[in-house]
């Protein structure tokens, strides 16, 4: 993986590898991916440009992707929306937005399936070719699985619901 990979951290720790960005929509179905060495951030411009290339709508992601290109991402109809850190204002979202916020989760399930499943997750290449052959087959497979993660839709909250949601 030389002059391909990166030295990036984790909640967990340091690695040395590549990552896997994704964009599923909230019936678990792939709609975008990128690769980039493991040192690239997730707010890069570049990666955002390219994650969000021909995409419109509103996408939930984490703290990581928190980002000054807001206005430009919202330019080209994309509208970001991630939890915010603590030392930073808070920001008033609609009902709908906190529940598909809190709903983020659905991306970690798919990163489980694509390790766990479709095996993506190695440690041990021996080419580069044989590494991407492998993801793109176990990305290719997740998208034949019978069941795939998926939010429910929003429905309009009741007034005492709408007041405990904001409170949460």
């Amino acid at each position: 993986m030389k002059g391909l990979a990166g030295k990036g951290k984790t909640s967990v720790g340091w690695f040395y590898g590549l990552k896997l960005h994704l964009i599923v929509n909230q019936y678990g179905q792939l709609c975008n991916f990128m690769i980039t060495p493991g040192h690239v951030s997730d707010n890069n411009s570049k990666v955002l440009q390219t994650l969000f290339k021909n995409l419109q709508g509103i996408f939930f992601g984490s703290k990581g992707y928190l980002t000054r290109q807001k206005q430009a991402l919202a330019d080209k109809g994309v509208k970001l929306i991630t939890k915010v850190r603590r030392n930073m204002k808070k920001v008033l979202y609609s009902a709908q937005e906190k529940y598909f916020l809190k709903k983020r989760g659905i991306i970690e399930t798919v990163f489980g399936l694509l390790s766990f499943q479709a095996d993506i997750d190695h440690t041990g290449y021996r080419s580069q070719s044989g590494m991407f052959i492998n993801l793109l087959s176990g990305l290719a497979a997740y998208t034949y699985f019978d069941s795939l993660p998926a939010v429910k839709d929003f429905t309009p909250l009741t007034e005492i619901e709408f007041f405990q949601y904001l409170i949460a």
